[in-house]
């Protein structure tokens, strides 16, 4: 028997399309382990803070967010478009003279 999986965004697995059959047969042991699941979700140690530096790679965009600044303010200060900065934001390589620019504006605000 082949059982399916649906991955997550991550390209992980993350759920598992069971027949109805095994899953009667595993019911008990699947709500055991959901009830001990249930009883530790409550713990503090469990809780992983959101930091944006896990999310966004570009140190423009990051800088930016960082600064609580838009594309178009950023782009205000430092005298070019918003499409520019959005352009920015999107490559994978910004270059050192580039970032520093882009803190000497964000030092303006």
């Amino acid at each position: 028997m082949t059982l399916q999986t649906i991955k997550s965004l991550d390209g992980r697995d993350e759920y598992v399309l069971l027949p109805v059959a095994v899953f009667r047969a595993l019911q008990d042991a699947i709500e055991d382990k959901l009830a001990g699941l249930e009883a530790s979700a409550g713990k503090e140690d469990d809780y992983i803070p959101f930091e944006v530096e896990n999310y966004v790679d570009n140190p423009v965009a990051l800088a930016r967010i960082k600064a609580r600044v838009t594309q178009e303010g950023l782009a205000q200060l430092m005298g070019v478009t918003q499409a520019y900065i959005s352009k920015v934001e999107n490559q994978d390589k910004v270059t050192p003279k580039l970032v520093e620019r882009v803190a000497a504006a964000l030092r303006k605000k």
